[in-house]
């Protein structure tokens, strides 16, 4: 699904246009990952939360020449699903396997 099937879902369910829906998509988005810049998480309860991890810089290999090179220290974006998103899936997945 990409953010424009998202973008007509969500159009359909609330009766907003796909303009305006774009446009709350796009700002929340926005708002993700502002916040992650600024190192704050977000929770979003019976969805998830976002955190900013910091990893150690390190030795890897270039897997196309098997050279050692180093990679410096640096900061990723995590995502955690929360439980109840979990068993939604879950519980879905086994519905759908059974039909």
């Amino acid at each position: 699904m990409t953010k424009a099937d998202i973008v007509e879902k969500v159009a359909e369910g609330t009766g907003l246009t796909k303009l305006e829906t774009e446009a709350i998509i796009e700002g929340f988005l926005n708002t993700v990952i502002q916040s992650l810049r600024e190192g704050k998480g977000i929770e979003i309860r019976g969805f998830g939360s976002y955190k900013v991890k910091k990893k150690a810089g390190r030795y890897a290999r270039n897997p196309r020449t098997g050279e050692k090179v180093y990679v410096e220290e640096h900061y990723v974006p995590s995502f955690k699903f929360s439980k109840d998103f979990k068993s939604a899936v879950d519980r879905g997945m086994k519905e759908n396997e059974n039909e």
